[in-house]
């Protein structure tokens, strides 16, 4: 059987099967006969003992320095704390609660006195006890979701969707190939798939395989990144041919390996930079290996997916001192914290919005808790006495916001001195990411050295469409007319004032689009580390006059599908 989705991360995998069910964190609120506590107490501490002994395991494949590593350590000491376990056994005993309405109740109760407390690490923490209490409900009714780490080989993972903190505690060495029920091409996990290497399908219908219940654990699956497809039980046939586009597929990265160490300049000898998105040290230290001439975008965010509590000044410090370390003088570009929407972090109690990707998050959450980040900027103020850094803030939109902005970093200065720590002088940009944006832009551009249209999002809130809802992206996907009427609005407004452009996203991972984009005038692209080869490989081809004409021709399509059909014909 075959089931076909959105490639978002290209590639091809073979495995075994591996569901991951969504929690189940119903509650029994049953009142228990007094003649069935003591088996309801028991299901308790068998559910504790499997959770700690799943959490245990998980800990032999980590370095205890980790940040992984610290967190499920904090959550087995907690599940193991006597004084805990003895509040749940005395709510089964005395108040005849179940197993999951004592977790619910005690777990909630302790989340909320953190919340209570003036300590912003302790609020932060709350968050942290009701997802414990919420993972151990689903282990007593029966389900252990993310333990994946007793894998026994070669895995396909299935889900109906994972979150950004989620995927960052996938064993990603023994995971081959993801496939999701939802999700889009800009999606935060599809650029964290992208980012890992690992083959992804998203946006998949699952419902077909609900209902003939043809899939199941330990099955062999083959998957197809490349074409869309992924195949359960496959036949020899099927193999061959797959394993066949599999070796072509590395052929080919192969032979691109030799434009890795050539400068990106297209026939005319115009130097167009080809940066790097990245979110973690890991992947700055790979960089070299596909010819990347920095990084455009480092998304700080990431590096809190599964930390415990918020990186203190020096440990922020400390990273931005190795990764100028590892870009031995590359361009090195920081994005401020860009949380809320679809990425929440266990080591931040965001709050509960209508509609959270209109509500607090980039620049809006940063300057309604200027102490998260003050930690920031101090960090990287420090870190640009080790080297040039730029530094970017995401969702801004208007003159104002930046003004407050710059206050607050002219407070961390002042700080800095205070405290006898000098600091680096920086290069300040923001991310494009809004129409407002792009109309208040020349009353922003006289404070900023550089900016970065943001095309992940940009497509988002231009046309009011949900990036992570499938159907919504396929309807309005990011090659519009309407987007590259934006994109070469804001380059008109930067270019006479020579504000140097960038762009970033996944919209100019395909090298069609990137040779329109460079066109019409962007200065450095912005792409994944595995899209870098293949673009370099594309732009040397041709001429910046052939380019430009190109782009000429696209802004002149009025309707999406020949514009299209035009951008897919161009080489």
């Amino acid at each position: 059987m075959s089931i076909s989705g959105i490639v978002v991360s290209p590639g091809i995998a073979f495995g075994q099967s591996r569901i991951l069910n969504q929690h189940n964190t119903e509650l029994d609120y049953r009142v228990l006969p007094l003649a069935q506590i003591p088996a309801e107490q028991t299901k308790l501490s068998t559910a504790i003992t499997q959770f700690v002994t799943s959490l245990t395991i998980s800990l032999q494949s980590l370095q205890a320095d980790c940040e992984n590593y610290q967190l499920i350590e904090a959550d087995i000491i907690l599940l193991e704390d006597d004084e805990l376990i003895a509040q749940l056994q005395s709510s089964i005993a005395d108040q005849q609660f179940t197993a999951s309405v004592a977790v619910e109740r005690i777990f909630t109760q302790h989340a909320n006195q953190l919340r209570a407390m003036e300590d912003l690490y302790l609020a932060n923490r709350a968050q942290d006890i009701e997802c414990l209490g919420s993972r151990l409900i689903s282990v007593i009714n029966g389900n252990l979701k993310h333990e994946l780490q007793n894998l026994s080989g070669p895995t396909i993972l299935f889900a109906y969707d994972l979150t950004p903190a989620e995927f960052a505690t996938l064993p990603l060495d023994k995971i081959n190939g993801i496939v999701l029920k939802t999700g889009g091409l800009t999606s935060h996990t599809a650029i964290l798939a992208r980012s890992a290497g690992v083959p992804a399908l998203l946006s998949c219908d699952f419902d077909i395989i609900d209902v003939n219940e043809s899939l199941k654990d330990n099955q062999a699956v083959a998957l197809d990144a490349l074409s869309g497809v992924f195949h359960i039980e496959p036949d020899s046939d099927v193999l061959v041919k797959l394993k066949q586009l599999g070796e072509n597929d590395s052929l080919r990265k192969a032979q691109l390996q030799k434009y890795k160490d050539q400068p990106m300049v297209t026939k005319d000898l115009h130097r167009v930079a080809l940066l790097a998105n990245v979110g973690c040290l890991s992947e700055i230290g790979h960089l070299s290996d596909v010819g990347a001439d920095g990084i455009g975008l480092f998304r700080t965010e990431f590096m809190l997916m599964n930390a415990s509590e918020m990186p203190s000044e020096e440990v922020q410090y400390r990273l931005y001192c190795d990764a100028l370390h590892l870009l031995d003088g590359k361009t090195f570009t920081i994005r401020t914290l860009d949380i809320g929407a679809d990425k929440e972090l266990p080591c931040l109690s965001l709050p509960t919005e209508d509609n959270p990707a209109l509500g607090f998050r980039g620049a809006r959450y940063s300057l309604a808790h200027p102490e998260l980040l003050k930690v920031q900027l101090k960090a990287v103020l420090r870190a640009a006495n080790h080297g040039q850094i730029r530094l970017m803030f995401p969702m801004v939109n208007q003159v104002e916001e930046l003004d407050k902005l710059f206050d607050i970093i002219e407070e961390c200065k002042t700080e800095l001195v205070d405290e006898e720590r000098g600091y680096g002088q920086l290069s300040y940009g923001i991310v494009i990411e809004t129409p407002a944006a792009v109309l208040n832009l020349p009353s922003m551009l006289p404070r900023l050295d550089f900016i970065s249209i943001g095309t992940n999002d940009l497509p988002q809130y231009t046309m009011a469409a949900d990036r992570t809802n499938p159907v919504l992206t396929k309807a309005y996907p990011s090659l519009s007319p309407a987007i590259l009427a934006l994109i070469k609005m804001t380059i008109n407004t930067a270019k006479p004032v020579r504000v140097p452009i960038s762009l970033c996203g996944e919209l100019a991972t395909s090298p069609n689009v990137a040779a329109i984009l460079v066109g019409m005038g962007i200065d450095e692209l912005s792409v994944s580390p595995s899209s870098l080869l293949e673009l370099k490989s594309s732009l040397c081809n041709h001429t910046l006059a052939t380019y430009q004409q190109w782009s000429q021709q696209a802004l002149s399509i009025q309707r999406l599908d020949e514009l299209n059909d035009y951008v897919s014909h161009c080489y």
